[in-house]
């Protein structure tokens, strides 16, 4: 027994420092990640190295709790801005993007395997929901700076679509294993009762479980050593708490994140470095458990069918189903094409596809190893061309800031001020003289190994270590104060116009210089609020407007979305790429208007030009009709 216990600690630390190591791969290559995750787990399981694991339950749990603290550490991260920023895109991709996904992908499904109806919509239930690690990992690692928008778009999407995909999943294995066949209607109608019965109680006690969460850090005086621990066992309590009453425990666990993550809660910088190793561990965990879990041996008899279906879910359900959610809001076609490129599959389809071997169903393990391969192809397939794709639709913008070298410190007992400490970077702003704010309170400076008050130093040089006192949630000013200029190469330098235009000058110089044809309403209005109205009430970083014959290009914004700086362009420098579907409601109304215009067009000039050529009449015939 004690031989044993050796033996399966020692195999088990080996698989998690191998999937360590093979991060270091990931990140110089570029490789998903999750997919080389997967690929230790199938080369160590029965048809590997020989290690036999084939409890379904037990893998089951273990992935559950793994998604349940990926979750949790989601919604501490996602800031309220991105929420407030994507929600309603992101929202109609988690609900109704899900629900066409499963009957698209289902129908499929039913052609090409060996399933009834209802195992066919479970199949795509199980493969609905996105994988958002997978995602952000190829980010990182190709050192892609993605536009907010479509980060925002895609991080709440995939915080809030798993949830959704678990309660079909777990409904439709319900049914089947009764062995009922209901009716249409009868099945609809349960469906909805029971999804509003299970995100509402999820929902309720999500918010009423990170409420308590912040309460009980800032009223117990708990060591910084225990506090992430007592903070992951209480999202963990919220998660069991919602299951246990019939509610969604992951949607629970991400609203608890969100709201712990957005409030003042103590000691938050230590909370967030635990919660990110944890988040990886369960990663690992996870997807390890999981590649052992699978049989590849079993897999040549389904592969052709499952990788078509792979291929239709990617080419063909998942951007239907975007495009469909997406028509409501007036999205760029790249940016609708990227949200639709990017539904990676990873652990939580493969998690679900566990579920119809603890149903018990007769093709559950059908299921399962078409799911295992659906993933496959598309962390192979999606996961090499993330990067590619989003630098070929323009949707890669120029860091807005260069080196920044800044350590956030822990202030014991303080839950609204923190202790920051900055290097004054070569070509920074403090360093050519610009003052720090009077929120910021400069304590002491390091130099050459001399410490010394902030008062007694006079300018700070390039080198100098900065402490700072300051209120939590601080503007992102002092990063600028003390960041180096970001590297600007000529492809930058086009992106962002040939020149400076002062956001608050009058739209009327514009139009005295250019002529770009703007109306007397516009005229009015500032060049930086002409902008904004121009992207329907909200600017971000790197947008651009078309106005004439110029272009105006958001060079950056404050903390309130408000525009600080723009560019002109005498002629659109973008990468412009040509995406010939994925038409937005907007857009499909300006084109129905230009098409009738121009149909209109032909048809008045043609009447014109009858009139025109048509003999005069004869005076006597005129004033005979005239009587």
């Amino acid at each position: 027994m004690e031989h044993a216990i050796y033996l399966v600690t020692l195999v088990g630390t080996a698989l998690v420092v191998a999937a360590a190591f093979s991060s270091l791969i990931a990140f110089r290559f570029g490789a998903p990640l999750l997919l080389l995750f997967l690929c230790i787990g199938l080369a160590t399981g029965t048809d590997g190295l020989g290690i036999e694991f084939d409890n379904a339950r037990i893998a089951y749990f273990a992935g559950s709790l793994a998604l349940a603290v990926i979750l949790f550490d989601s919604g501490f991260g996602t800031p309220l801005n991105a929420l407030r920023q994507a929600a309603g895109p992101a929202l109609s991709l988690a609900t109704f993007g899900v629900l066409l996904t499963t009957g698209l992908f289902g129908a499929a499904a039913y052609y090409l395997l060996d399933l009834s109806w209802l195992e066919s919509f479970l199949l795509g239930a199980a493969v609905a929901s996105t994988d958002a690690a997978a995602v952000f990992f190829l980010l990182r690692a190709g050192e892609i700076n993605l536009r907010e928008r479509v980060r925002s778009t895609l991080e709440v999407e995939s915080g809030t679509n798993d949830p959704i995909a678990i309660f079909l999943t777990i409904t439709l294995v319900e049914v089947i294993a009764a062995h009922a066949n209901p009716e249409t209607n009868v099945l609809v109608t349960s469906l909805i009762l029971g999804f509003l019965v299970n995100m509402g109680l999820g929902a309720i006690i999500g918010a009423l479980g990170g409420l308590a969460i912040v309460r009980l850090v800032d009223r117990l005086n708990l060591d910084h050593g225990l506090l992430p621990i007592f903070v992951l066992t209480l999202s963990l309590m919220v998660f069991a708490a919602a299951g246990a009453v019939g509610g969604s425990g992951f949607l629970a666990v991400y609203i608890a994140g969100l709201i712990a993550g957005n409030s003042d809660i103590r000691a938050v910088t230590i909370l967030k470095r635990f919660q990110d190793g944890m988040s990886w561990l369960a990663q690992i965990i996870m997807f390890l458990i999981l590649g052992l879990f699978a049989t590849p041996s079993q897999f040549p008899a389904i592969m052709v069918p499952a990788i078509a279906l792979g291929l239709f879910l990617m080419f063909v359900a998942r951007p239907i189903a975007v495009w469909l959610c997406l028509i409501p809001f007036r999205l760029p076609r790249p940016e609708v094409a990227f949200v639709s490129w990017v539904g990676l599959r990873g652990a939580v389809s493969i998690l679900l596809a566990i579920t119809p071997l603890l149903g018990g169903l007769e093709n559950g393990r059908t299921i399962f190893n078409a799911a295992f391969i659906i993933v496959l192809v598309s962390l192979v397939i999606q996961g090499w061309t993330v990067g590619p794709l989003a630098r070929r639709l323009g949707l890669i913008v120029p860091a807005r800031l260069g080196p920044l070298d800044k350590v956030e410190l822990e202030l014991p007992g303080s839950a609204h001020h923190e202790l920051l400490a900055y290097r004054v970077a070569h070509g920074s702003p403090v360093a050519r003289g610009e003052r720090i704010p009077r929120w910021a309170r400069p304590s002491l400076v390091l130099r050459d190994g001399r410490s010394m008050r902030f008062q007694d130093m006079g300018r700070l040089t390039a080198g100098d270590q900065v402490y700072i006192f300051v209120p939590d949630r601080y503007p992102r000013l002092l990063d600028k104060l003390f960041a180096s200029r970001a590297v600007v190469d000529p492809e930058d330098a086009d992106f962002f116009g040939a020149f400076a235009v002062d956001p608050a000058r009058s739209a009327a110089e514009l139009e005295a210089a250019y002529a770009p044809g703007l109306t007397e309403a516009e005229q009015k209005l500032t060049v930086g609020a002409l902008a904004t109205a121009r992207l329907g009430g909200h600017a971000e970083y790197a947008d651009r407007v078309l106005i004439g014959s110029i272009e105006l290009i958001v060079r950056d914004v404050d903390d309130k979305g408000r525009i600080t700086g723009l560019g002109l362009s005498f002629e659109p420098t973008a990468p412009v790429a040509r995406v010939p579907v994925f038409l937005s409601a907007g857009e499909m109304g300006d084109r129905l208007s230009a098409f009738i215009r121009n149909w209109r067009k032909p048809t008045e000039t043609q009447e014109a030009a009858a009139q025109k050529d048509e003999p005069p009449e004869p005076p006597v015939e005129k004033a005979t009709t005239g009587s």
